[in-house]
């Protein structure tokens, strides 16, 4: 068994790798696209599903399983994607993000019923491709989900700077402006939606590999706000900001769960108000930095940029 300072930081590192491809898929959707979406947990937890389904309710042979769980998931992400937009993105805002809230919600209560899966207690994941277990071999894991991490913020940041790219921007700008000059602003969105869906859907496989663990705290509200507060506080519609915002977050987490603060004797153990601290802390960044960490920066740099 793998112990030492070491194997909990990988642990921890993976995780905020696993969150920031959730957070990118979110800034995709939301950052560049404008579209906020409330139920961007559903992709995280159906995928995740699908894997644990996979292996563990089938008689295939383990390596085949978690190609074929994986495969299947992200699909099944994207067909979801596809559908929910073509359902929901004629509506605008306020209740487009709603009516998503509602579809994640649904997800989670069946899965949380489903006596297959264990309802709510879940299942675990009992046999995972030996190079591949965190528990066995947790370095090759965590540079899986480097590697991962890389590879979804490149493709973003092509597809973003590509001419589908600038349409997703257009739309975010100025949405009836975009169809003026004669897009189809409609299947752009279909397009993220179901782009950010399928980058989710890889974080949540990600996820249940980690903790060798399926259940529906995957379809938990948590996973549609956390992405959400890394996006903001990294910076909206910027490419490393996601992933500054996923670190940043998590490492405060990791921080204040354990920390203990010592004032003239009397010590407070600060897990006790841990989220309270967090929120203080998100609210200051926020204050501090209007447009996120990176876009604050960016536009600082711009101001400071002598005229040509």
């Amino acid at each position: 068994i793998m112990r030492g300072e070491s194997v909990r930081w990988q642990s921890v590192l993976i995780e905020v790798y696993i969150l920031a491809i959730l957070a990118m898929s979110y800034n995709l959707l939301f950052g560049f696209t404008g579209v906020i979406s409330f139920g961007h947990a559903l992709f995280f937890g159906v995928a995740g599903y699908v894997l644990g389904l996979m292996l563990e309710f089938t008689a295939i042979e383990t390596g085949w399983a978690l190609l074929l769980g994986a495969l299947a998931g992200i699909a099944i992400c994207g067909v979801l994607g596809l559908v929910v937009g073509l359902v929901t993105l004629r509506l605008k805002g306020v209740y487009f993000a709603i009516f998503t809230l509602a579809v994640a919600e649904m997800a989670f209560i069946f899965f949380g019923r489903w006596q297959l899966t264990r309802a709510e207690d879940g299942f675990a994941i009992t046999e995972l491709p030996l190079w591949l277990d965190p528990s066995q071999n947790r370095l090759n894991f965590y540079y899986v989900t480097l590697i991962a991490v890389v590879i979804t913020f490149l493709f973003i940041r092509r597809l973003v700077n590509s001419p589908t790219g600038a349409v997703f921007k257009a739309i975010r700008e100025n949405e009836d402006r975009a169809q003026s000059m004669g897009f189809n602003t409609l299947n752009y969105k279909l397009l993220s939606l179901t782009i950010a869906g399928m980058l989710a859907g890889a974080a949540g496989l990600l996820q249940v590999i980690l903790n060798k663990k399926v259940g529906p705290e995957l379809l938990g509200v948590s996973y549609t706000v956390d992405p959400l507060l890394m996006t903001i506080i990294g910076g909206i519609g910027t490419f490393s900001g996601p992933i500054i915002g996923a670190g940043g977050l998590h490492f405060l987490d990791v921080f204040l769960r354990d920390a203990e603060l010592n004032l003239g004797g009397l010590v407070i153990d600060i897990a006790n108000i841990w989220a309270l601290l967090l929120g203080v802390i998100f609210i200051l960044t926020v204050i501090v930095f209007p447009f996120g960490i990176i876009g604050t920066w960016q536009r600082w740099r711009a101001r400071r940029k002598p005229p040509a």
